[in-house]
């Protein structure tokens, strides 16, 4: 057991499950008491840090460490180097929460279920994303209408309003939704984890330890469910490329969920080697979308969601860059120890990239709803 669990209290059932055993040497327990019964926790430098703490030596100061789980949970409303880290993905989660929300309200969940007349769009800020309109009885009554920034809100109502009611007799079940909502859930559990991750591995070493290994769960977990709207809808009609995808993807997840399991993984001289299994995962990606624009390259829905996932995977593949570089705190060492290293801009990067594929779900959803197999 670490020296800090030797002087927890014994009630403390959030501090026993993080603190475990430490792996490494520790501060003595003197010294330990003194920075749990203290009543100021001061920042201090990368020199100071243990080992375990010590991910850049480009980021000198304003770092935490070891400090008692109350100290570092109320840290969130503190400005240290990882403020921003944590505060990025934490409001990037309640607004991913936000979006689930407003697309299980907006998008019926099966037939049947009541709908206001709504569509997709509400759900979404672009001018150019292609809607669905559903009629009062829940089902998908027509696609087929995209918004132009050029063209007024009535006539679009109009349009969509005629489509409904040319095709009535059309689709009458709602496609399956699992793909679309399983992709949400993946993203929130990543952008929780890794905020989580920011705030609390500054605790023992142990707790970082579980810390990172749930954040990378949280990476592998977002790259993933991102398949999963991508190859269901697209291959709806095609059972077996539909499995043999889902298949690949979940084993591949599965394996790299295993591989980080292992201390050597979070070493900081593998950092281009985690940058590269994240990196082949999602590069992966490119089989579905390649084989989609083969057999659908004559749609428009695929034709857009495809211009989606190529963002997508820009926004990432920008981000796996600067998380592995550490720019522009490697030009500049200290400057941006509170604001603007790679780590902060690689969250930012990876809340775009996250939200442009959510787009490309609503296309999806509305494309099958249209034109599902029966």
């Amino acid at each position: 057991m670490s020296d800090f669990a030797a002087v927890a209290s014994p009630t403390s059932t959030t501090e026993s499950f993080l603190l475990g055993g430490s792996k490494g040497g520790g501060s003595t327990g003197s010294d330990v008491g003194k920075r749990c019964c203290g009543h100021k926790h001061e920042l201090v430098g990368y020199e100071a840090l243990p080992d375990f703490l010590k991910h850049n030596e480009f980021v000198l100061d304003y770092y935490r460490s070891e400090w008692p789980i109350k100290q570092a949970l109320l840290s969130v409303f503190a400005l240290h180097n990882e403020t921003i880290n944590i505060w990025t993905h934490l409001l990037g989660f309640f607004v991913f929460l936000a979006l689930t929300v407003c697309a299980a309200t907006m998008v019926p969940m099966e037939t049947g279920v009541a709908s206001s007349g709504s569509h997709l769009a509400n759900c979404t800020s672009d001018p150019t994303v292609l809607m669905a309109y559903y009629g009062t009885n829940g089902t998908a009554m027509a696609v087929q209408a995209v918004l132009r920034r050029n063209v007024s809100a009535s006539v679009v109502d109009t349009e969509l309003a005629a489509a409904a009611a040319l095709s009535s007799s059309a689709a009458t079940h709602a496609v399956t939704r699992w793909p679309f909502y399983a992709y949400l859930c993946g993203a929130m559990f990543c952008l929780l984890m890794s905020s989580g991750c920011h705030l609390l591995s500054c605790h023992s070493e142990h707790a970082c330890y579980v810390l990172l290994r749930l954040d990378y769960a949280g990476i592998t977990g977002l790259i993933v469910t991102s398949f999963y709207p991508l190859v269901y809808y697209t291959f709806l009609c095609d059972p077996f490329h539909r499995t043999l995808y889902l298949a690949a993807i979940t084993v591949f997840g599965a394996a790299a969920v295993a591989v980080s399991m292992l201390p050597v993984f979070e070493a900081p001289q593998l950092r281009w080697a985690r940058a590269a299994l994240f990196a082949c995962m999602a590069a992966s990606g490119l089989v579905p979308i390649v084989h989609k624009l083969l057999v659908f390259g004559a749609r428009p829905e695929a034709v857009l969601t495809t211009g989606y996932e190529l963002a997508m995977g820009a926004f990432y593949l920008a981000g796996v860059v600067v998380y592995g570089a550490r720019v522009p705190e490697r030009w500049m060492p200290g400057k941006f120890d509170l604001f603007g290293h790679s780590h902060q801009l690689f969250h930012a990067l990876v809340i775009a990239g996250a939200y442009t594929h959510y787009q490309a779900g609503l296309v999806y959803l509305s494309w099958r709803d249209m034109d599902m197999c029966l």
